[in-house]
């Protein structure tokens, strides 16, 4: 079982994916309503959503898996192999998040990891005060 509560999965969606990073006093509502906002500044605000993803590290962490369950989605957990790796196709570039995480936005790594080797961003990063969000979806997931 996945979501809130439930140990995170460790296989990809085929579809869209929301990439989470957070910093550790954001709330699950704030992360939830960035989400909800970047589905609306794709045009995808009635897309279903897959998955939301994050660094296996932070996969723990009560607000992401209170905003999974509240989304009603499971949790994808992106080891760093994969989330560096993801991170050669990301747009974004935080000089902070580089030197912390290797990669130049984590949202974006992590929802490109989870949509797999033939994911493509349909939203960059966005940010709230203390989260940022960016939507993949797998090659076949939604039209181009």
């Amino acid at each position: 079982m996945r979501g809130a509560g439930r140990e995170p999965a460790t296989e990809a969606p085929r579809a869209l994916v929301a990439g989470i990073g957070f910093r550790h006093a954001t709330e699950a509502e704030e992360i939830v309503a960035l989400v909800a906002e970047g589905l609306r500044q794709s045009d995808l605000a009635g897309a279903r959503l897959a998955a939301l993803a994050t660094a296996a590290d932070r996969a723990g962490d009560p607000a992401i898996r209170e905003a999974a369950d509240a989304l009603g989605v499971p949790l994808v957990a992106i080891g760093v192999e994969a989330l560096r790796e993801a991170g050669r196709r990301v747009v974004t570039r935080s000089v902070r998040i580089e030197a912390l995480r290797g990669v130049g936005s984590l949202a974006e790594a992590a929802a490109l990891a989870a949509a797999g080797p033939d994911g493509r961003l349909v939203l960059p990063r966005i940010a709230s005060a203390g989260a940022t969000c960016a939507l993949a979806a797998s090659g076949d997931a939604l039209p181009s």
